[in-house]
């Protein structure tokens, strides 16, 4: 089964895109998805524990939470050493049911995957069990990234700001890809990228 990483910094339009792959019949883990399950449960307890008063009726609080980021930047790496092992056992049952399944091809969609290391390799340059085998990164203009994601309710300058300070800029991800969807054009264009794309993983796994 070809495990492909779905990945492009915020504003992209990569859930879109993701969409467009779901049309057309090809398992979708979203990453971010699963992180909104958890924070309803499984997560709540440790990341309340990690920083008291972000949770509100059982659930964290997304708002309340990314204050306290905003507050203390250094806590990030406190919030992912505790979500990220949560997200990747969701994402070995969704790969367990999909090949049990008969799948050839999945999609993990992955905001973070490039600064998470799940494109590296091994010392002796054979993948690590949790490395994706191909990556599509989804790519447009900084112009129209910057207008989508203020377009966004709630969003201002300083946290889009914080969002790509910690994100890999696009350009390394784009050198990085096997794979690149442009939405620049729209969706119509962009379906016709995941169609060409969809193709050229087919070829592999035959």
């Amino acid at each position: 089964m070809l495990k492909t990483g779905l990945t492009g910094s915020i504003g992209m339009g990569k859930t879109t895109t993701a969409e467009m792959f779901r049309q057309a019949g090809i398992p979708v883990y979203d990453a971010d998805q699963t992180v909104h399950q958890i924070y309803g449960g499984e997560a709540v307890e440790p990341v309340e524990h990690a920083f008291p008063g972000v949770t509100i009726d059982g659930r964290i609080n997304r708002k309340l939470l990314a204050q306290k980021l905003i507050d203390s930047p250094s806590a990030l790496s406190i919030l992912e050493k505790i979500v990220h092992p949560l997200v990747h056992q969701k994402e070995l049952c969704f790969l367990k049911k999909q090949r049990a399944a008969g799948h050839r091809i999945v999609i993990l969609d992955i905001p973070l995957l490039f600064e998470t290391g799940r494109q590296d390799l091994k010392e002796d340059g054979t993948r690590k069990s949790e490395s994706v085998d191909c990556i599509i990164v989804v790519t447009a203009h900084r112009d129209v990234q910057k207008k989508r994601v203020l377009a966004r309710s709630g969003m201002t300058t300083d946290k889009f700001d914080l969002i790509m300070n910690r994100q890999l800029p696009d350009v390394d991800k784009c050198k990085r890809a096997h794979f690149l969807i442009n939405t620049d054009q729209g969706i119509p264009a962009a379906k016709l990228q995941v169609r060409d794309v969809l193709r050229a993983l087919a070829y592999v796994q035959r």
